[in-house]
Formats: structure tokens, C-alpha cells, sequence
């Protein structure tokens, strides 16, 4: 029987099926496990973000990633200036043709696009943030200088040909592909002779120790939670940018320097921490009673079918990763903005 696919795009059994693709124990999870998660990254991704995406732009925002923050700064903000600032590295210029490898609903390249002025095309292999992307972006009048297509960043060459972009990010994303060796390779492909990559990368830190069981199960829960096939150390990417020919211009952990707001604290859930006004909200729907609303709230949606069967099981795992990613914080095991230039000889 074929999946059921709704009006909007997304696959009821996807969703439905996700958290299988992991053991109820987490503790018990062995190579096997990623290994099935990996040849199946497109259902595993897929499955996540059909029942996550209202989710995330309904407790985050349109962009789905962190940022650092500055004492008094606002949420917003701090994801706008995270944004600027990778296209600043980039050193992005006006007419220049950008690719954004996992777009999400497109908040970072309507961003980008209105800070560098250049032209955006977004990637994404999900038929329902595809069309959320595409609506924002027509509200913002910016349908002529963003577009929206879908595709696999495995098989990028393919789908635009080699020597295609001037630049390419990818933002807190690449981390869903099977091999960073296969993505880096395909946007190496892409990229123009002297062409720019900039990336957001999520990874383990060097600080990770996967012989440590405790280690290891906070990467399973990272992965659980988010949508990963596979969680996989820093070292690693740098090798994997490295083998595929790419020359690294700049790199560092951002999450490293000593803010003394550190990345995370939007996911802690205390809003005492809040940095300004407009920001309770956002601290609160992560704070035991915000969560404990949203867990009934889905559970009432769900029963009365205005959100698709699986979303609140999509989003108990959504809880997980709150708590992973705040103890992979604190403890430094886990970097979300492992920040990488690099060019195309």
C-alpha cells in the first residue's frame, strides 16, 4: 500500500514510523542501529521534520538553528546576526548565485538574501517545508531573488550541474546527510572554480568520548531528537572537507568562546534568563509548564486529526533533545556551530 500523503505535502506513515528507526532504550543502541538509520536517512529526516516543522517555528522561529548571544540581545536578533555573520565570513557579494543545502522554511535565505543582496536558491528534500518556504517568501516579496526547489544534497551535480554557484552554506544541516564526505563532495561539484562554502555544522566535540556509555547515549539522544542518522565527531568533518579536495579557509567552534550567555539557555526553560521582554514567551514554551502544554495541546490536536497521527510522539522526542542538547552544552561534548570556510581551488 503506498503512503498516505496529505495536501500539504507530508507522509502520515513517515511520521508515525519515526521514532522506531531507535531503541526504546536508548542505552541499548548498537551499530546496527545507525547503520539502518543511515541507509535510510531520507525516511528518518523526512519522518522528523514533517512532524517537527510546526513544531519548531511554533516554539523557536522560521530559523531553525541556534546562535550565540550577547548580554541584552534579543532572541531574533541573535539568529539574524548569526546569519549575517556567516555570510559575512563568506564575504558574499551583491549578484552573486548562493545555495542553501537544507533550507528548512527558508528564514535563513530570506535573511542572507537581504543582507548580502544576493540571489538564494534553497534545497530541501520535504515536500511540506518546501511550500511553507515558498508562502513565507511571497509574503516577504522576495520570491524573485529566493527560490525553493527539492532535491537530494547527495545528488547535487546531478540535479544543477558542476560549476554552478558562486557560494554554497548549509546551515546546522549537513549533519542529516549519511557521509559528510558525500555532501562536501557534492557541493564541492557545484561550487564555481574559487567558490565559497560556508557551514553551521553540528558535531560531537573532541571533548566526546564514545567508549564512554554516558557519552554515548547523549549522542543517541542528539540524534533521537533531531532527526540524525548518525552523530559524528568534529575531527571528522574536518577530515571529510579536507579528503574531498576542499581548502579551509577558517575554522572554529563557536561554541567554544566564553559567552557568558551560552547558546543554549533559550532551551533550559527559565525565564529569568530571558534578555528581554518579547523573549518570555519563547523561554517559557521550554520550561516545564510550557512543555507540559504543549504535550496535552498535541495530544488534543492529534485526537482530533489538526495535526497529522505521530506529531505528538514527534514531539516527546523533541523533549529529549531539549534536555540533550542543554546537558551536551554545559558539558561541552556537543557543538552546534562548528564554523567552517572553505573554497574550491
Amino acid at each position: 500500500m503506498a503512503p498516505t500523503k496529505l495536501d500539504d505535502g507530508r507522509v502520515g506513515s513517515r511520521i508515525e514510523n519515526y521514532a522506531g528507526f531507535w531503541q526504546k532504550d536508548i542505552k541499548k543502541e548498537v551499530k546496527a542501529d545507525s547503520d539502518v538509520r543511515v541507509e535510510n536517512y531520507t525516511d528518518v529526516v523526512n519522518g522528523y521534520y514533517d512532524g517537527a516543522t510546526e513544531l519548531y517555528e511554533y516554539g523557536w522561529a522560521k530559523s531553525f538553528h541556534f546562535s550565540r548571544f550577547y548580554k541584552g540581545e534579543a532572541f531574533a536578533a541573535s539568529l539574524a546576526r548569526h546569519e549575517h555573520y556567516l555570510a559575512s565570513q563568506m564575504a558574499l557579494r551583491p549578484g552573486m548565485r548562493v545555495l542553501d543545502v537544507g533550507c528548512g522554511v527558508g528564514g535563513p535565505a530570506r535573511a542572507i538574501a537581504r543582507f548580502a543582496d544576493v540571489n538564494v536558491i534553497g534545497l530541501n528534500n520535504n515536500d511540506f517545508q518546501i511550500g511553507r518556504a515558498r508562502q513565507y517568501t511571497k509574503d516577504a516579496d522576495l520570491q524573485d531573488q529566493v527560490q525553493f526547489v527539492k532535491g537530494d544534497f547527495m545528488k547535487l551535480s546531478e540535479q544543477f550541474g558542476e560549476n554552478s554557484f558562486d557560494a554554497v552554506y548549509a546551515i546546522e544541516a549537513t549533519v542529516h546527510a549519511p557521509t559528510w564526505e558525500g555532501v562536501y563532495g557534492e557541493i564541492l561539484k557545484v561550487l564555481k572554480p574559487g567558490g565559497v562554502f560556508g557551514v553551521y555544522e553540528w558535531c560531537m566535540t573532541d571533548r566526546w568520548d564514545p567508549s564512554i556509555p554516558e557519552h554515548k547515549a547523549l549522542a543517541h539522544e542528539i540524534e533521537l531528537g533531531n532527526g540524525i542518522p548518525e552523530m559524528r565527531p568534529l575531527s571528522k568533518a574536518r577530515d571529510a572537507l579536507k579528503a574531498v579536495g576542499l581548502k579551509i579557509e577558517h575554522e572554529e567552534d563557536l561554541a567554544d568562546r566564553p559567552d557568558s550567555v551560552p547558546w543554549y539557555y533559550p532551551l533550559e526553560g527559565d525565564i529569568w534568563k530571558a534578555q528581554t521582554a518579547w523573549d518570555y514567551f519563547t523561554v517559557w514554551r521550554m520550561s516545564w509548564s510550557g512543555k507540559l502544554v504543549t504535550h496535552n495541546a498535541l495530544r488534543v490536536l492529534e485526537l482530533f486529526r489538526v495535526v497529522p497521527k505521530g506529531t505528538w510522539q514527534v514531539g516527546e522526542t523533541l523533549r529529549i533533545a531539549a534536555d540533550a542538547l542543554v546537558k551536551g552544552g554545559q558539558t561541552k561534548l556537543f557543538t552546534p556551530m562548528y564554523l567552517v570556510v572553505a573554497r574550491k581551488p
